[in-house]
C-alpha cells in the first residue's frame, strides 16, 4: 500500500476505534455517555480521512470530514465551557 493508502487506513482505524471507546464507556457506567476520547479520536481520524479524502480529490468525504471536524471540535469547546462554568 501507498504511504497515503496507509494513512487513509490509519484514519479509519481511529475513526472507528471511537465507537468501540464509547461502546466500553457505556458498559462500564451502566448507560449511554460519550467519553471526552470518543471527540479526540474523532478529531484524529476524520483529519487524516480528510487528508486523504483531498488527495484523493473526493469532494463527497471532504466535505463530509470537513462539517464532522467542526462538529467534533465544537463538542469539545461546549464540554470546556461546561467544565470552566462548573468550576466557578
Amino acid at each position: 500500500a501507498s504511504p497515503m493508502g496507509l494513512l487513509g487506513m490509519l484514519g479509519q482505524v481511529l475513526f472507528f476505534s471511537r465507537f468501540l471507546v464509547q461502546w466500553i464507556a457505556s458498559e462500564k457506567k451502566g448507560k449511554s455517555t460519550i467519553p471526552l476520547s470518543f471527540w479526540w479520536l474523532s478529531i484524529g481520524g476524520g483529519l487524516l480521512l480528510l487528508i486523504y479524502a483531498i488527495w484523493r480529490e473526493d469532494p463527497v468525504i471532504t466535505l463530509g470530514q470537513s462539517v464532522g471536524l467542526f462538529v467534533y471540535v465544537r463538542n469539545l469547546v461546549l464540554i470546556r465551557r461546561h467544565k470552566t462554568a462548573q468550576a466557578t
